[in-house]
């Protein structure tokens, strides 16, 4: 990338946000005075649609996010879903099958109606909205299993090391689903086949006419990989995971000390 980025894409959680989940005020004056200059800037993230509210809270205007991993591109302007590719029920009942015969005791959740609802077995642990009004556990597998999932959430009944729970999980599930993590839980993120952040960042830049070539991203875990591979320049923050070091172009500092503002601030000479 030799001239002048067209286009900023960004993961939130450990790269755009601070360890504490806020976005300091010198992150969201960077990407407001980058986004009045006229460079658009797209959130790229596996977070649903229902918490985008909090970072939206923090930022001067919301901003274009493609979540749960590139399965939805959503516009908060108009609240609307300009695309969404969900996992059927007849795949994700064979996907079920198939890591209910590799994991002894997993427990899922499903992220529907394009990631603003959630349903959850019993056993399955919440970590973050458990008493959000979206969330409702269900009673039997066929019923979490009945509507379209833009992503699926697997964790196996004790504590497992997350990048080699991963690799036990895509392998039972090779041309049927990828699998992804983005935390360092034991979390397992899965979406229909071909759904990455780089397939959702690549169909909305195309809507934007902008080139792979022309777009600067910046990532944390190993769910940014594909869109920092995609991207025409990758940056990693200091505190990402190793398999991201390995595919950046650049290493920028860490998201504790606003390490995306930093590096915008030297590309784009704002701050």
């Amino acid at each position: 990338m030799g001239e002048a980025p067209r286009l900023i894409a960004t993961d939130i959680d450990g790269t755009l946000l601070r360890d504490d989940r806020t976005l300091s005020p010198h992150t969201a004056d960077v990407l407001a005075r980058i986004s009045a200059q006229g460079t658009p800037v797209v959130l790229v993230t596996g977070r649903p649609i229902r918490w985008l509210k909090l970072v939206y809270e923090q930022l001067a205007e919301p901003l274009p996010a493609i979540c749960a991993n590139g399965a939805v591109v959503y516009d908060p302007v108009t609240d609307e879903v300009l695309r969404a590719d969900p996992l059927a029920p007849e795949l994700l009942a064979e996907v079920a099958r198939r890591l209910r015969a590799e994991v002894p005791e997993v427990s899922f959740a499903v992220e529907i109606v394009d990631s603003r609802q959630m349903r959850h077995e019993a056993h399955y642990p919440l970590r973050w909205d458990a008493d959000h009004d979206a969330i409702r556990m269900v009673e039997t597998p066929e019923e979490l299993l009945s509507a379209p999932a833009v992503k699926l959430l697997a964790r196996a009944a004790s504590e497992q090391d997350p990048d080699l729970f991963v690799q036990v999980v895509a392998g039972a599930l090779r041309g049927l689903a990828e699998a992804t993590h983005s935390s360092y839980s034991g979390l397992v993120e899965i979406s229909a086949a071909g759904v990455t952040k780089a397939a959702g960042l690549a169909w909305y830049c195309a809507r934007l006419g902008i080139d792979a070539r022309d777009v600067l991203a910046f990532g944390d875990m190993p769910n940014d990989v594909p869109m920092l591979a995609w991207a025409g320049r990758a940056v990693a923050v200091a505190n990402a995971h190793r398999a991201v070091l390995e595919v950046a172009h650049e290493v920028t500092s860490a998201n504790s000390a606003d390490g995306v503002a930093a590096y915008l601030e030297k590309v784009f000479g704002v701050g």
